[in-house]
């Protein structure tokens, strides 16, 4: 799945996902990644969607995100609750889904100019 929207002020956007392989600017990754408008962390910090705990998520905060979208991988998967302790504690919204929906959400809102981090599992 490709996508095509503007990509505004940002330096890194999601070109497509597909069969475990995220791609942005034009770099692919099978492994876990965070992307936001002005950064990339690579590798981020779980193995697989077994693995993931509160401290991948504190990681995050240093970027000060508005909101963080957690795809899980191919399908839906919730996480323990308590993985969200971090965000939740400095009032940082969150969703979690697919890493498509992950992907296309976070190109609306880094479109919209929003301080989004998108932390994908492949």
């Amino acid at each position: 799945m490709e996508f095509s929207l503007d990509k505004g002020e940002a330096t890194y956007y999601i070109h497509s996902y597909r069969d475990g392989i995220i791609t942005v600017n034009n770099q692919t990754y099978d492994f876990p990644i965070v992307v936001m408008p002005r950064e990339l962390l690579v590798p981020w910090g779980p193995d697989s969607f077994e693995t993931l705990s509160a401290e991948h998520f504190e990681l995050i905060l240093e970027f000060s995100p508005q909101v963080v979208l957690v795809g899980t991988g191919k399908i839906l998967r919730y996480p323990h609750p308590a993985t969200f302790t971090a965000l939740m504690t400095q009032n940082i919204g969150f969703e979690v889904m697919n890493t498509a929906a992950a992907c296309r959400t976070y190109a609306v809102l880094m479109a919209e100019g929003r301080r989004v981090a998108c932390a994908l599992l492949c």
